[in-house]
């Protein structure tokens, strides 16, 4: 039996091995790391569309320009059917009269890292995987883990199905669904929403697109029915993935096949109908179970989960390949500081455990405001009660329900308010689709500010930035957490001795007006004052009203720049029933 030993065994080659991997290399070429996939590539999956995230790790993986060359469709946005309103409503990365139209292969521009892809998966992690291998990465295909070998909390070697033994000093699970290191440690999970969910999909050619724009830009549909939800994803000039999620409940009691079940699915939407009407497809219906759920231990003694072997949420908010990205990065990070050994083990994976599990549990918790918000899951409204409480706020059902919708889930991303794409103010015009009534700003309501860091502690998390952990401080009260980082940095050097709000944005305008060479950034002000709301809404800010000075007033417009109601394709709806097509 011959034994190979390498620095980093990964198992699995999708996205979370592929780009733990590669940041593994790039940052650190001297280092053996060898990929054990247990399929040959390519090969088809689940999960296409993206966030904008996603285009800072491809560049930093090197293969930006090579994903972009494959003429993926642009994802600038979604089109939803969500909420009490019949109508189709669409969320945007930028404003569509602000969109300009760039010859592909696009550059690396400012607008095109505001945007996503749609991509084909078979294609997407073939474009990972080479990039790897390019890197000096080993990949072995097919090589499947047939036996864990351990020591207690310790990986001591990975079995192949070839007879091979690997020997690491450190092993990545990227796995996937199969989670081999997790089940070989028998790691308890987590499932912390109701949400149970099935999924059933299949590959279509030459469908039309709802929405085309200059340049290869689209965006996905995402329609609520009767039963559940249907995505329509464009992956290519002809190719769309189209997909039924329902209730794993709903399907049980059905007669219908999953097959059957999908085709009747897709023939309640006349909007999809017309779309399919001249199109074909492969007539193998794919399904899974599509149960959101989290681990309760993400390292041991050698070893690390990424993705989602460790965590998934609901593919409601397209965050999937996102939060594995994401997640992979920070373990990449994290095993590159580990062996610089100037930070703390227990501390690099301590927060490396914490932070993969608060990333997804956020975003279990907006999947479930969003299911519990619409009209067909409105037996989900009370349990906002135990998502707020989760979170460590005690309140009435009503009163989570509304916190919820005024931004209880927007510290998703380090130093920055915002979630799935969204930022504060986004977050909260969806809510106005989900919820009745004005969402009011705290900033409309006071104009003297005062910081309230009074029985919290500090504790110092990682920032992960160009191949190197810094550590920054937290202050901790309870489940809230403020981090000296971002925006949430700036706002907390102006308020240790500014607080009137008049001067408060006087300041803020100088400091961008320096930093932008004389331009203050509308964009950048809106994020600082989005982040100071979500200070005061936390009680990390005492806010008060000094009726001698003036206040801002605030307010979410119905109809905005990015979240507005789509009038073509509702009139073109209306049209289909009219005509009973």
């Amino acid at each position: 039996m011959s034994s190979d030993s390498v620095d980093v065994a990964i198992i699995g080659g999708g996205p979370g091995g592929a780009t733990t991997a590669a940041l593994l290399k790039t940052h650190r070429p001297e280092l053996s790391v060898a990929v054990f996939e247990r399929e040959i590539f390519p090969r088809e999956h689940v999960g296409e569309s993206q966030l904008p995230p996603i285009g800072d790790i491809l560049a930093e993986m090197g293969c930006w320009d090579r994903v972009e060359a494959a003429n993926f469709p642009i994802k600038i946005g979604a089109t939803y059917r969500w909420g009490h309103s019949p109508k189709l409503w669409d969320f945007e990365f930028v404003p569509m009269e602000a969109y300009r139209e760039e010859a592909r292969p696009r550059a690396r521009t400012e607008q095109s890292r505001q945007l996503a892809f749609q991509v084909d998966r078979a294609i997407y992690d073939q474009i990972l995987l080479d990039r790897a291998r390019e890197l000096g990465c080993q990949i072995h295909q097919p090589a499947a883990v047939r036996q864990v070998l351990t020591d207690g909390r310790r990986v001591e070697a990975l079995q192949l199905q070839d007879g091979r033994q690997i020997r690491a000093r450190h092993y990545v699970d990227a796995s996937g669904n199969a989670a081999i290191l997790r089940r070989a440690f028998d790691v308890p999970i987590d499932l912390p929403t109701k949400l149970q969910n099935v999924a059933f999909w299949d590959y279509w050619e030459n469908t039309e697109w709802a929405s085309r724009f200059p340049g290869g830009a689209t965006r996905v549909l995402v329609l609520s029915i009767g039963i559940g939800w249907i995505w329509f994803i464009p992956l290519g000039p002809t190719r769309t993935s189209i997909g039924l999620i329902c209730p794993a409940s709903y399907y049980k009691s059905q007669s219908r096949s999953a097959a059957d079940l999908y085709a009747w699915a897709l023939q309640q939407e006349p909007l999809i109908a017309e779309l399919t009407a001249g199109a074909s497809r492969e007539n193998e219906v794919r399904a899974t179970r599509d149960w959101s759920f989290l681990a309760q231990q993400w390292y041991g003694d050698n070893w690390m989960l990424v993705g989602e072997s460790g965590g998934f949420a609901d593919p409601i908010l397209a965050a999937g390949l996102t939060l594995t990205h994401t997640g992979a990065r920070e373990a990449a990070y994290t095993l590159l500081a580990l062996d610089d050994a100037v930070h703390d083990r227990a501390w690099l994976l301590d927060n490396y455990q914490r932070t993969q599990s608060a990333r997804i549990r956020q975003h279990m918790r907006f999947a479930d405001f969003w299911y519990s918000a619409n009209g067909i899951f409105t037996d989900l409204q009370d349990y906002t009660r135990e998502i707020a409480r989760d979170a460590g706020m005690e309140m009435s059902a009503q009163r989570a329900f509304q916190w919820l919708a005024t931004g209880g889930f927007t510290n998703d991303i380090l130093g920055q308010p915002g979630i799935g794409g969204l930022d504060l103010a986004g977050a909260r015009q969806v809510a106005m689709r989900m919820v009745d009534g004005q969402q009011a700003w705290q900033l409309s309501k006071y104009n003297h500010f005062r910081l309230n860091l009074r029985n919290a502690k500090v504790e110092m998390i990682p920032v992960y930035e160009d191949g190197q952990i810094r550590a920054v401080r937290s202050h901790v009260r309870g489940q809230r957490r403020l981090v000296e980082h971002g925006y949430f940095a700036q706002l907390l050097t102006l308020l240790r001795h500014e607080h009137d709000l008049t001067r408060l944005l006087d300041q803020l305008r100088a400091h961008l007006f320096a930093e932008g060479n004389g331009y203050v950034d509308d964009r950048r002000l809106q994020f600082l004052l989005q982040s100071l709301e979500v200070m005061v809404t936390d009680g990390w800010v005492e806010a008060k009203l000094n009726p001698k000075r003036p206040r801002l007033e605030l307010g979410t417009p119905f109809e905005g720049r990015l979240i507005h109601t789509n009038e073509p394709l509702n009139a073109r709806i209306g049209a289909l029933s009219a005509s009973g097509s």
